[in-house]
């Protein structure tokens, strides 16, 4: 078998969103993803890797890994190469799996458990449709798309939101209410009543349903070291489940400090590229739950690697998902491949909106769950109507 073509497709309304599909001379086609600057990874795809790629045989998925990663400047790293590679390495597993007639589960090793916990991260309809990525300017509030405009009910009334989430059998929520302060002191600082306001939506949601809600607080590696601590300090009373992304996360020493000063578990990070700062931040003591994207940081090739890191140092795996549905899909199939798998994020808004505008299926979640997905590969394709987009790009590089 060899690889023939690699296609890429994107479109202007979703526009951080990228797919590869890598296609072969028996047939079979591959679907990947990744997120974030797309125009520039698919430059990336066609004017570096497809030359690397192209006739190269796509179930040497190892090999083609390391193929896309020696170049010197993707070393450990999320940038543009390591998304590229990312997607390219979804594709080639689902690939794999479509070959073998099997899931990609199945091809990681087979089903550690028959259901996963879900955590709803509070996004809303349109938090990631815009081409801007700051956590702020994302936020979009104000779509009347459906009835899961989570992000905005965390700021009014977090209370009501953790009550419907319980009423669906989701039993933990992550929210980033000190965003705002952040971007308007750039960090450094928080007042008083700043610090008053962010803190409402804990005291909202542990007075409506008291600990039947986990809360997860997402600071989007914001704040300073000083600040980062002083407002963990302040949310201690409330038991959050975990702390994460305080502080950029470039220093396993601050992190190490930042941790040391808190009994609130720390959740680093989707940032990390690779396991090579992973294990920087283990042998710290820098944190307590290995999250990692899929899509960013060298895709289901190296995120097994970095689960099984984890596990090496005794903690648990939280794949992060608030991107897009071939992501979300790859990081429900790792986890359910993982033995240390704690929890799989997801998001409401988007598993029951948008997803369900560009692909075939969506993981099922119930009673809090997600169970895992069927059919071979990755379980999920492109919908027709993507191809037929008026606002489509498209690219592709041919052997």
């Amino acid at each position: 078998m060899k690889i023939t073509a690699l296609e890429t497709l994107r479109t202007k309304e979703f526009s951080n969103v990228l797919w590869v599909r890598v296609h072969t001379d028996e047939g079979t086609v591959g679907l990947g993803e990744t997120f974030y600057g797309a125009g520039a990874v698919e430059a990336h795809i066609h004017d570096t890797l497809a030359h690397r790629l192209l006739g190269k045989d796509p179930l040497r998925i190892e090999a083609l890994n390391r193929v896309m990663t020696d170049l010197p400047m993707a070393q450990s790293s999320t940038g543009v190469e390591y998304r590229a590679a990312s997607a390219i390495d979804i594709a080639l597993w689902d690939l794999f799996g479509k070959v073998c007639g099997q899931p990609v589960h199945q091809m990681l090793g087979g089903l550690t458990t028959d259901r996963l916990r879900v955590y709803n991260t509070c996004a809303g309809y349109g938090y990631v449709r815009s081409n801007n990525i700051r956590p702020v300017d994302t936020w979009n509030i104000g779509s009347d798309e459906g009835p899961y405009e989570d992000l905005a009910a965390f700021m009014t009334d977090a209370g009501a939101l953790a009550e419907s989430l319980l009423e669906s059998g989701i039993t933990a929520m992550k929210i980033w209410p000190f965003d705002p302060p952040a971007q308007e002191n750039r960090g450094l600082f928080i007042s008083a009543e700043q610090m008053r306001k962010a803190i409402e939506p804990f005291e909202k949601i542990r007075k409506r349903v008291g600990d039947s809600m986990e809360i997860m607080v997402e600071f989007h590696s914001l704040w300073n070291l000083p600040t980062a601590m002083k407002i963990a300090r302040a949310l201690e009373p409330y038991e959050p489940t975990w702390y994460e992304d305080p502080i950029r996360m470039n220093s396993s020493q601050a992190l190490a400090e930042y941790a040391a000063a808190t009994d609130v578990w720390v959740c680093a990070s989707e940032t990390l590229g690779t396991r090579f700062p992973y294990k920087d931040m283990l042998d710290h003591d820098a944190t307590h739950v290995v999250m990692v994207d899929l899509c960013w940081t060298g895709g289901l090739t190296e995120g097994r690697k970095i689960a099984a890191l984890a596990d090496t140092y005794h903690r648990p795996f939280a794949p992060h998902d608030c991107t897009g549905p071939v992501g979300f899909a790859a990081a429900v199939h790792a986890s359910f491949s993982q033995p240390n798998t704690l929890i799989q994020e997801s998001v409401r808004a988007f598993y029951t909106g948008w997803y369900r505008e560009l692909v075939t299926a969506v993981p099922t979640i119930r009673d809090g769950h997600v169970l895992p997905m069927e059919g071979p590969g990755l379980g999920v394709e492109l919908l027709p109507a993507v191809f037929e987009r008026p606002d489509l790009v498209h690219r592709k590089s041919e052997l």
